[in-house]
């Protein structure tokens, strides 16, 4: 853009400010974002560079770059949250970590299952635990035990039934 079309376009900005203010005021729903558009325009116009002719309409060109670059600072905005929002946004979220009182009734119940546990035949809570806890696959469990792998899941279905029939009871 040559220097005397950048002269006339800032010139005509000037002049035609409170007009251009109050329709883009009017276009964006916003005073300020409506100045600071304008704002933007000026240094924008200052610092264009490319080789285009004489603009066909000046006003409406103006007019549609502080629109433009109104709507991207819009854009920008919306990406990043203010601290307050931030605040409120982390009030909101809730805490996965257990409180205290759910602590304490985890831990009832871990005890109570235990407790369960130890009750059962002792095969029954051998194979229970060999599965569950020491993670042996049901033929692993066989061969240690020398029995059959349907009895395992035998044992292992009675022992489940066990504990969620008493867990109820416990609840």
């Amino acid at each position: 853009m040559s220097e005397s079309i950048r002269s006339g376009l800032r010139d005509l900005l000037t002049q035609r400010y409170d007009d251009l203010k109050r329709r883009l005021t009017w276009r964006l729903g916003s005073a300020e974002l409506a100045s600071d558009a304008l704002h933007d325009t000026w240094v924008h116009l200052e610092d264009r560079s490319d080789a285009n002719g004489p603009v066909a309409s000046p006003g409406a060109y103006l007019m549609r770059m502080a629109t433009n670059l109104a709507l991207d600072r819009l854009q920008r905005d919306r990406r990043y949250m203010s601290a307050d929002e931030l605040d409120t946004l982390m009030a909101e979220i809730a805490d996965p970590a257990p409180g205290p009182a759910q602590t304490v009734a985890a831990r009832g119940e871990v005890q109570a299952l235990a407790d369960l546990i130890d009750k059962m035949p002792p095969r029954r809570r051998a194979i229970f635990l060999a599965v569950r806890v020491e993670e042996l696959s049901n033929q692993e469990a066989a061969v240690r035990f020398g029995v059959s792998t349907r009895l395992i899941g035998l044992e292992l279905k009675r022992a489940h039934e066990y504990c969620v029939a008493h867990m109820e009871k416990h609840d």
